[in-house]
């Protein structure tokens, strides 16, 4: 496999990342626009304008949070593994794994936010970084 080929899922998830940005700002804007909030008055963002929000714009914004948070771990391990010229295929398909199963969860949570799924999906994604990282130390 080649190395370009090797971070192709760290494109794939940043490109998933920026859609999820889009839908976040396609909700978004014209639900307040409808309940009629002001850009200035939503200036924090746990500020008592979200609660006029419907869920399903609350869950887009969710998610693009979520995107950031542990997948930053899936990045750092990815350029690591790619630094450290550790490109194997299992390496690659757990990152593969990894992707598809945070595109799975986001899914979930912009459409009819079931916890429960997404924390079977959520638990087989960080188990795919934990094997990344038991791959890193063998």
């Amino acid at each position: 496999m080649s190395a370009i080929g090797f971070l192709h899922p760290v494109l794939a998830l940043i490109i998933w990342t920026l859609l999820i940005w889009i839908l976040m700002y396609a909700r978004r804007i014209p639900a307040m626009q409808k309940a009629k909030i002001a850009p200035d008055t939503a200036k924090s963002p746990d500020g008592a304008w979200k609660s006029q929000l419907p869920q399903n714009v609350q869950a887009a914004a969710h998610n693009y949070n979520h995107l950031m948070e542990q997948p930053t771990i899936f990045y750092a391990l990815m350029f690591y593994f790619y630094l450290t010229e550790q490109t194997g295929r299992w390496v690659f398909y757990l990152g593969c794994a990894y992707v598809v199963l945070r595109v799975l969860h986001s899914l979930v949570q912009v459409s009819s936010g079931a916890v429960m799924l997404r924390f079977g999906i959520f638990t087989l994604s960080t188990l795919c970084l934990i094997g990344m990282i038991v791959m890193a130390l063998i």
